[in-house]
């Protein structure tokens, strides 16, 4: 799977997990260079507290398109420090 914004690539991996539709990404898939860390947090019941990334690419910025669970709750750890998009990151094959 590749994630997509701005015309870059900025994640790739052949081993994503899928929760609720989301593909999730080993954190040594993507591409640091296009991912800064934001302050902005939200909470799910099941998965914990999610923090996020803004990515910039090519000048552009999207704020908090990426997120990943640090410390998950026990019944999400197979997604811990990985990494899911949205906000038009485009995820294909």
């Amino acid at each position: 799977m590749k994630a997509l914004w701005n015309g870059q690539k900025i994640a790739e991996s052949d081993e994503t997990i899928i929760v609720e539709g989301n593909h999730y990404f080993p954190a040594s898939s993507i591409d640091r260079a296009y991912f800064e860390n934001s302050d902005y947090h939200t909470s799910c019941p099941w998965k914990g507290k999610a923090s996020y990334y803004t990515l910039v690419v090519k000048g552009e910025k999207n704020k908090n398109a990426a997120w990943y669970y640090p410390e998950t709750k026990s019944k999400a750890n197979a997604i811990e420090n990985y990494v899911a998009f949205w906000k038009g990151v485009d995820v294909v094959e």
